[in-house]
C-alpha cells in the first residue's frame, strides 16, 4: 500500500500551535507549495478529516522516550489512510515536521543556501510504514554564527532583520541542530536571540560574555572591570541577563575572561599566578551557577575550558561542578589542541582524559579568522577527513554531549556544516560516503568527477607547516600581504617582521618575503588545474548545477588562486626593489594589485540573484584593502625615479629612440596612469 501525496492534500494542525510549530508550519506549508504547485489547506480547530494530522503524541503511539523525539503513525479511518505526524514537545514536533519535509517532499537541509529548491511533482506515493525517530548521538548540537560579517553586510539594515536570520535558523534546525549562539556581539535590541527562542532553539552565549550579559565596560564604562573590586555591578549585569532568559531554553555559559575576549588579569595584574587565577574563575563560575539555579529549575550549564581557561584546568587550578558541560576547543583548524596564539604555538591536547569526571562536549571550527591563515571566506582547508577523525576521537573521549560549530557566513560553508550534520546525529561518519551523498544531493546532473574534485581542492591549499592541519585558508594570503607592506614601507626591511615568526622561522626580512612568494609560487600551478577542470565540466551540467559548482568550488579556487598570485608577484615586487630596479618593482607591484582584484571579482560574480551584496562587508579577509595596499606600494614605489613629473620611466624605457633628444618639454606633460605605465612597462620588460 502506498500513500498519496498531492495538491488536494489536506492537515489538520494543532489548535493554538506554540511559536516553534507555527514557525515549522510556515515551511511545510511553502515546501508542499513549490513541490506540488497549491498550498495545502490547513484545518485547525474541529474533527473534520485530514489526510495528515500534525499533533503531539498520545500514550498509544509508543512515541520513543527521549526529549525531541517523534513518530510518523498510519492510522486507519474506514476506508481511508491518515498520516499522523506526532512528538511529545514542541521540538520534537518541529523536527517531525521539518523529516516529513526533508523525506517525502525532498526539501534539501540547504536547500536555501545551495539554490537548491525541491523537485516539482504532481503527486508523491510513500510506504506506509510507520517510523520511530532515532535519538541524536549528541544532546546538544548547534551553531555559532560567529564572524558573521556577510550576513551583517547583506542587507542594508543593521543589526541583521528577520530576513537574515530566518534561514539561518531553518537550516540549523533542518540539520538537527538544536542550540545557536546568534551572532557576534550584536546590539542588544536585534531580533537574533528571540527569534532563535522564537524558533524553538536553545541559545546559548560566547564564552566572553558570561550569561550573555552585557559587558562590563559597556554598562559601566567610568568603573575599573575587576570583580575583586566590583563584584556587585558585575553580579547585577548577570542577574539581570538570568532574569531577561530565564523562561527560555538557554544553555548557560559560565566563565570569567576579561574584556574584549581576553584574560581578565591584562586588566587587573594582581592575578600574577595561576593559583590566584584559577580561584577567581573557580570562585566566579561558582557563584554565576548558583545564581542560574536560584531562578531556573534544572538549569543546562556549560564552561568553555578555552585558551588560558584550559591550562588552567588541566593544570588543576580550576573546579567545576560534575553536572556543568565542560566544552573543549579545536585550534581553528580543526585540531583538538590549544590554538596558535601569536608566534605561540604549544598544541596542548585539548579533550578530558580519563580522570575527568562529568559532561563534555566541544566547540569546533570548519571556518576561522585569525589574522593568519585561517578560512573565512572559503572551504576548510584540510581534508575532510581529519574532521571525521578528530570529532570521532572527542567523542570516544566523552566529549559528546554538546557540539557548537563556528559556522561563519553559512554559505560558504555548506559542505563541512553538512558533515557535521551526519557526524552530531550519528556519532561517526565516512566521510567518503557522505561526499558522494553531498556531491549527488547538489549536483543532480552532475558526475564522480566533481567529488574528486572537491578531495583535490583540499590538497590544492598550501602546507605551511609540519602538521597535517597546517593548511592555508584564504586569509593566508592576505593578512601576511598587508603586514609585508606596511613593514617595507614603514622602513622597517633590514630587521625580520616578528609577526611572521609563526609560520617562517626566524630569518630576515627579506627571506620571510621570499618564503612566502616561493610557497605560493609554488601552489599556482595545481589551482590552475583545479580550476580548468572545473570548468571543463561546467557545460556538461544542467545550468542550475553550473551555477552551485561555481558557487561551492570554482569560487574557493578562484580566491585562493587569486592570492598566491597576487603574493607571488609582491614578492617579485620586493626583490626587484631590493636590486634597485623600481620600474620592474612598480610593475610587479602593479600585477600584484590586479592579481588580488580578480578576487574582489570572484566576490561580485557571486552575488546573483538574492546574494546580491553578500560579500560586500568582508571586512576580515578583506581583499579590498589588500588592494589598496598594492595600489599604495606601486604609488611608493613610482616616487624612487619617476618623481616629481612622473614622466621620467616614459622618457627613459618607453619613448621612441628618435624622439627623446628632439621633443619639446612644454608639449610632453601628460604623465601615464600608473594602470597604462605599468602595463606599456610589463611589455617593454617582458614580464
Amino acid at each position: 500500500m502506498a500513500f498519496v501525496i498531492n495538491q488536494h492534500t489536506t492537515y489538520r494542525i494543532p489548535t493554538a500551535p506554540s511559536s516553534p510549530v507555527r514557525h515549522a508550519l510556515k515551511m511545510v506549508q511553502r515546501d508542499h507549495e513549490q513541490v506540488l504547485g497549491t498550498a495545502p489547506r490547513l484545518i485547525s480547530g474541529t474533527n473534520e478529516p485530514a489526510d495528515i494530522v500534525i499533533r503531539y503524541a498520545a500514550p498509544e503511539d509508543c512515541c520513543p522516550n527521549w526529549p525531541e523525539a517523534f513518530c510518523f503513525r498510519f492510522v486507519k479511518d474506514g476506508d481511508r489512510t491518515e498520516l499522523h505526524i506526532a512528538a511529545d514537545d514542541d521540538l520534537g514536533l518541529v523536527y517531525a515536521i521539518l523529516e516529513f519535509s526533508g523525506k517525502h517532499l525532498g526539501v534539501d537541509p540547504f536547500w536555501f543556501w545551495a539554490n537548491l529548491p525541491p523537485e516539482r511533482r504532481s503527486r508523491i506515493e510513500i510506504p506506509e510504514n510507520d517510523y520511530d525517530s532515532q535519538e541524536p548521538f549528541v544532546r546538544f548540537r548547534g551553531w555559532f554564527v560567529n564572524d558573521e560579517v556577510c550576513l551583517i553586510g547583506w542587507k542594508e539594515e543593521y543589526p541583521p532583520t528577520r530576513e537574515v536570520w530566518e534561514p539561518v535558523f531553518e537550516a540549523l534546525l533542518r540539520c538537527g541542530g538544536n542550540m545557536v549562539i546568534p551572532g557576534t556581539d550584536l546590539p542588544r535590541h536585534g531580533v537574533h536571540a528571540d527569534m532563535a527562542a522564537e524558533m524553538g532553539l536553545w541559545v546559548t552565549h560566547h564564552h566572553a560574555e558570561p550569561l550573555g550579559a552585557e559587558m562590563f565596560l559597556r554598562a559601566y564604562p567610568d568603573k575599573k572591570a575587576s570583580y575583586q573590586e566590583n563584584p556587585e555591578l558585575f553580579e547585577a549585569l548577570w542577574e539581570e541577563a538570568i532574569e531577561k532568559q530565564k523562561d527560555h531554553r538557554v544553555v548557560w555559559v559560565l566563565s570569567f575572561r576579561g574584556q574584549g575576549d581576553q584574560p581578565f588579569w591584562i586588566q587587573d595584574p594582581a592575578f600574577n599566578t595561576p593559583e590566584k587565577r584559577g580561584e577567581m574563575i573557580s570562585r566566579v563560575v561558582r557563584k554565576q551557577y548558583d545564581m542560574v539555579r536560584a531562578k531556573v529549575a534544572n538549569p543546562q550549564c556549560s564552561v568553555a575550558l578555552y585558551g588560558e581557561i584550559s591550562e588552567l584546568y588541566k593544570a588543576d587550578h580550576i573546579e567545576i561542578p560534575d553536572d556543568i558541560i565542560k566544552i573543549w576547543a579545536d585550534n581553528g583548524y580543526g585540531k583538538m589542541v590549544s590554538r596558535r596564539n601569536g608566534n605561540e604555538n604549544l598544541r596542548i591536547p585539548a579533550l578530558p582524559e580519563l580522570q575527568d569526571k562529568g559532561r563534555h562536549g566541544i566547540y569546533y571550527h570548519v571556518t576561522f579568522h585569525d589574522l593568519q591563515a585561517s578560512n573565512h571566506l572559503t572551504l576548510f582547508p584540510t581534508t575532510t577527513d581529519l574532521i571525521g577523525r578528530e570529532v570521532e576521537q572527542a567523542f570516544k573521549a566523552g566529549a559528546k554531549d554538546y557540539v557548537l560549530v563556528n559556522s561563519g557566513n553559512i554559505r560558504p560553508h555548506v559542505y563541512t556544516l553538512d558533515l557535521i550534520r551526519e557526524l552530531w546525529t550519528k556519532g561517526e561518519a565516512s566521510v567518503e560516503e557522505h561526499l558522494q551523498s553531498f556531491v549527488s544531493r547538489m549536483f543532480p546532473s552532475g558526475s564522480p568527477e566533481i567529488a574528486a574534485m572537491f578531495n583535490d581542492y583540499a590538497r590544492r591549499t598550501i602546507k605551511y607547516g609540519s602538521n597535517e592541519d597546517d593548511r592555508a585558508g584564504e586569509e593566508f594570503y592576505h593578512h601576511p600581504a598587508r603586514q609585508i607592506v606596511g613593514h617595507w614601507l614603514q622602513g622597517r626591511s633590514e630587521q625580520p617582521d616578528s609577526r611572521l615568526y609563526w609560520v617562517t622561522g626566524t630569518v630576515d626580512f627579506p627571506e620571510q618575503v621570499e618564503w612566502f612568494r616561493r610557497k605560493c609560487s609554488e601552489t599556482i600551478p595545481g589551482w590552475i588545474e583545479l580550476k580548468e577542470r572545473i570548468e571543463k565540466l561546467l557545460p556538461e551540467l544542467a545550468e542550475p548545477d553550473q551555477i552551485r559548482l561555481k558557487d561551492h568550488l570554482l569560487f574557493h579556487v578562484e580566491l585562493h588562486m587569486s592570492g598566491c598570485e597576487g603574493f607571488e608577484a609582491l614578492g617579485q615586487s620586493y626583490a626587484a626593489y631590493r636590486e634597485g630596479n623600481f620600474p620592474l618593482a612598480f610593475v610587479y607591484a602593479s600585477q600584484a594589485m590586479w592579481k588580488y582584484e580578480k578576487g574582489l571579482i570572484v566576490l561580485k560574480q557571486a552575488e546573483h540573484g538574492k546574494w546580491g551584496n553578500f560579500f560586500r562587508a568582508d571586512w576580515l579577509t578583506n581583499i579590498e584593502s589588500t588592494v589598496q595596499n598594492m595600489d599604495t606600494l606601486r604609488r611608493w614605489l613610482r616616487m624612487h625615479g619617476d618623481s616629481p613629473d612622473f614622466f621620467a620611466w616614459y622618457k627613459q624605457y618607453l619613448m621612441p629612440e628618435t624622439e627623446k633628444y628632439i621633443y619639446l618639454e612644454n608639449t610632453h606633460r601628460n604623465p601615464l596612469s600608473d594602470n597604462e605605465l605599468a602595463k606599456r612597462l610589463a611589455v617593454k620588460f617582458g614580464v
